[in-house]
């Protein structure tokens, strides 16, 4: 839960009262919100750890390519998984503005 309220920008006490105010809205259906929000939370979390394993490797790459040396030969692949970390989030994104 404290990481789930730290990513929303919000003290545990505050997550815990919001959680349970929206509960109290629609008792019927708080609890698929619930599990909706924690994969949702999930699924943010994965991929901000695979953006900053990508960006990592984008920097070496730049760092390289500033040097005046050529594009290592990950390059592509590097780009690749950068492309796919957007669409991951572009799917959250949506999810989002759809519930």
């Amino acid at each position: 839960m404290t990481t789930a309220a730290r990513a929303s920008g919000m003290t545990l006490a505050g997550f815990l009262a919001q959680a349970a105010v929206e509960a109290s809205r629609d008792a019927e259906s708080a609890e698929g919100r619930i599990v909706g929000d924690r994969e949702l939370i999930t699924e943010f979390f994965a991929v901000r750890r695979n953006l900053r394993q990508v960006g990592n490797n984008l920097n070496q790459i730049a760092k390289a390519i500033n040097s005046g040396s050529e594009a290592p030969p990950q390059t592509d692949t590097v780009l690749v998984a950068v492309e796919s970390a957007v669409r991951r989030i572009d799917a959250i994104v949506d999810m989002v503005l759809r519930s």
